[in-house]
C-alpha cells in the first residue's frame, strides 16, 4: 500500500492542497454530470451505469493514478465504439447492459495486463496522425449521431449503425416527419450555451445551461408537446453503488470472441489516451508520471466498473483539462469529484430526468465539434505525405469501418509505411581519385577493376531492410574481380535474425567462389548478435574488427587483413568504396 501514488500524497497532504482540490472537484464534477448523461444517450446505455462509471471508476483510477490531473470516466470515443459494439449484436437475445459490463472486464484485464507487463512505453509506436485521424473521426461521427435527437426523429433503426441512422434520418427530415418542437430546442441550447461562455466566461455553461434548461421543462411541462427527455432514455434513480459481482457467466462466453476486437481497440486507445493526457499536464505541471501506473489505474478502473455496475470508461481530455485549470494539487480532486457526483445523484436525480433529449443532443454535438483537432489536422496533412495518408486512412475507415477496425488500420498503415522507409538501403560507388581522395565515380565505364571493395553501411539493418541489403550485395559480389569485401558496419544498427542470415549466406557465396567477406567497425551490440546467432564463428573471429575509439582504425586493420590474404602489399592493392547514398 504504500507504494500508492495517493498514499504518498496522503503522508504530506495540508489545507493548503485540500482547498484547490476540493474547488478542482467541484467543477470537475460539474462537468461529468451533463456529460455523463449524454453519453449514455450515445452508447444507448441507461443513465445509472454511465454515473457509476464516473463513480466507481472515477475513484478507483484516481486511487491508482500517478498522474494529478488524470481523471477517468466515460468518454466520448469510448461511447461511440461501444454503441457500434452493441449495434452489431441487434436481434441477438444479449442486452445492451450486459454487453457492456462484460465488455468493460475484457477492456480492463487487458489494460492491468499491459501495465502489469511494463508495457507502457508501447504506445510510443503508434503514429500521432492514427489518432488525429481517428479523433477527427469520433467528432464527425458523434455530431451525426445527435440529428436525430436534435430532430425530434424517434422511430430511426439504430441497429443499422450510426451512418445507417444518419441516413435514415435525413429521409425523414426530406419527407417532413419530424418534431419542430425538438428542433426549436436544441436550437434554444446552443444559443444559451453561446451566451453562457460568451458573457459568463468562468461558469461552467454545460452544467448551468442543462440545469436551467431542466427547470424550464418541468414548469412548462414541455413533455406534452412531444418533447423527449432523460427519463424517456431511462430515468435516472436515487442510488449508491452496489456490487453485481463478475458479469461474465457460463451463458455469455458465446458472444465473448464477438467483443475481443473491440476490447483490444478500446484497451489500445484508452492506454493512448492515458498516457497522452497525463504525459501532457506533466509537462506543464513539472510533474513525473509513470507511464505503466496509468495502464494499472486505467485497468483497476474498468474491471471496478463491470464489478459494480459501470461501463468501459478512460481517461477524459475535457475532465483532465478542467481538474488542471481549476488548480488541483494532488490526485485527491479527482477522487473527490466522484464523490460530489454520487451526492448530486442522491440529491438532483428527478430533476436530471427532466433534460430534454434534444439539449444533450445539442450539447454533445458542440462537444463533438470541439473534438476535431483543426490544428493537428493541419500539421498532419502538411508534415509528410506519409503524415497524411495516415490521417486519410484513418479518418475514412472510422467513417466507414468498424470503429476497433480503424484503430488497427491506422496503425498497421503507419508502421507499414515507415517500414517501407527505413527498409530502403542504397550503395554508391566511390574510388580514390589522382588526388588520393574519395570522389563517386562519374561514369561506370572508368570503374577500376580493384580486388578489394570496402562497404560503408549506415543506417537501420532491420528485418525490413535485410532483403534489399542482400540483394544489392549480392548485386556488387557479381564482380568477379572483387576479392575481398570489407563490410564496414560502424553505423549500422539493429541487426536481427533476418540480417544475420543475410551475412551468413554472402560470406557462404563469397566462399563458393573462392573470395572473402571481412567486417570491421563492429561495435558490441552487433557483436553481441553475431557471437550469440553464431555467425561470429562461422564466418571467423579472425575477419570481424570491432569497432575502437577511432572510427577507421578497424577498418585499417581489415584492410591489413584483406591485403594479407591476397598475399599483396597494402600500397599495390586497389580499393573501391561504396558508401550509403542519404535518402531524401
Amino acid at each position: 500500500m504504500n507504494r500508492l501514488p495517493v498514499w504518498q500524497e496522503l503522508r504530506g497532504y495540508d489545507r493548503e492542497k485540500f482547498r484547490p482540490d476540493l474547488a478542482a472537484a467541484a467543477t470537475v464534477a460539474l462537468v461529468s454530470i451533463p456529460q455523463a448523461i449524454g453519453f449514455a444517450l450515445i452508447a444507448g446505455l441507461p443513465p445509472l451505469m454511465v454515473v457509476m462509471a464516473v463513480v466507481i471508476g472515477g475513484f478507483v483510477a484516481a486511487t491508482l493514478t500517478s498522474s494529478h490531473h488524470l481523471v477517468f470516466g466515460p468518454t466520448n470515443s469510448i461511447s461511440i465504439i461501444l454503441a457500434a459494439t452493441i449495434y452489431s449484436f441487434g436481434g441477438i437475445a444479449f442486452d445492451p447492459p450486459q454487453i457492456a459490463l462484460v465488455l468493460a472486464l475484457l477492456i480492463g484485464a487487458i489494460q492491468l495486463s499491459a501495465g502489469l507487463a511494463k508495457m507502457g512505453e508501447i504506445t510510443q509506436f503508434i503514429s500521432r496522425s492514427v489518432v488525429i485521424g481517428y479523433s477527427t473521426a469520433i467528432g464527425v461521427l458523434l455530431i451525426a449521431a445527435q440529428l436525430p435527437y436534435l430532430a425530434g426523429v424517434s422511430n430511426v433503426d439504430r441497429s443499422a449503425g450510426i451512418l445507417g441512422a444518419l441516413i435514415r434520418t435525413a429521409e425523414h427530415l426530406l419527407h417532413r416527419e419530424f418534431l419542430p418542437h425538438s428542433a426549436a430546442m436544441g436550437a434554444l441550447t446552443f444559443l444559451l450555451f453561446e451566451a453562457i461562455e460568451r458573457f459568463f466566461p468562468r461558469w461552467p455553461a454545460e452544467f448551468i445551461g442543462l440545469l436551467a434548461i431542466s427547470l424550464f421543462t418541468r414548469l412548462m411541462h414541455l413533455p406534452e408537446l412531444g418533447i423527449r427527455t432523460i427519463s424517456d432514455e431511462g430515468a435516472l434513480a436515487v442510488a449508491v453503488p452496489s456490487w453485481l459481482g463478475m458479469p461474465l457467466g457460463t451463458a455469455d462466453l458465446a458472444f465473448v470472441p464477438r467483443l475481443l476486437s473491440a476490447a483490444v481497440a478500446i484497451a489500445i486507445l484508452g492506454m493512448l489516451e492515458a498516457i497522452s493526457i497525463s504525459k501532457t499536464l506533466a509537462t506543464r505541471s513539472g510533474q513525473r508520471v509513470n507511464a505503466n501506473q496509468e495502464l494499472i489505474a486505467m485497468g483497476a478502473a474498468n474491471v471496478a466498473n463491470s464489478l459494480f455496475g459501470g461501463m468501459p470508461g478512460s481517461a477524459s481530455f475535457a475532465r483532465s483539462g478542467a481538474n488542471f485549470q481549476n488548480g488541483a494539487r494532488t490526485q485527491l480532486s479527482a477522487a473527490m469529484s466522484s464523490g460530489i457526483v454520487l451526492l448530486a445523484l442522491l440529491f438532483f436525480a428527478p430533476l436530471i430526468n427532466f433534460i430534454p433529449v434534444p439539449s444533450l443532443a445539442a450539447h454533445l454535438a458542440r462537444i463533438g465539434w470541439k473534438m476535431i483537432p483543426r490544428d493537428q489536422i493541419r500539421v498532419a496533412r502538411r508534415a509528410t505525405r506519409a503524415d497524411a495518408a495516415v490521417f486519410w486512412i484513418t479518418l475514412v475507415s472510422a467513417l466507414f469501418l468498424k470503429l476497433d477496425t480503424a484503430i488497427y488500420v491506422g496503425v498497421g498503415t503507419s508502421l507499414a509505411l515507415f517500414l517501407r522507409k527505413a527498409a530502403k538501403p542504397m550503395l554508391v560507388e566511390y574510388a580514390f581519385n589522382a588526388a588520393g581522395n574519395l570522389a563517386a565515380l562519374p561514369d561506370k565505364a572508368d570503374r577500376s577493376h580493384a580486388q578489394i571493395s570496402i562497404v560503408h553501411v549506415e543506417g537501420e539493418l532491420f528485418f525490413g531492410a535485410a532483403e534489399l541489403f542482400h540483394s544489392q550485395l549480392r548485386a556488387l559480389a557479381e564482380d568477379e574481380g572483387i576479392k575481398v569485401f570489407i563490410l564496414r558496419l560502424k553505423n549500422a544498427r539493429h541487426l536481427d535474425a533476418t540480417t544475420v542470415m543475410a551475412l551468413v549466406e554472402l560470406n557462404d557465396y563469397l566462399q563458393r567462389t573462392g573470395r572473402k567477406l571481412l567486417i570491421s567497425g563492429v561495435s558490441a551490440d552487433v557483436e553481441r548478435v553475431l557471437r550469440k546467432s553464431g555467425a561470429l564463428a562461422h564466418i571467423g573471429a579472425e575477419n570481424v574488427f570491432p569497432a575502437g575509439i577511432n572510427p577507421t582504425v578497424s577498418t585499417k586493420r581489415a584492410l591489413e587483413r584483406a591485403t594479407q590474404l591476397l598475399q599483396l602489399p597494402a600500397r599495390d592493392a586497389e580499393v573501391r568504396l561504396f558508401y550509403d547514398r542519404p535518402v531524401k
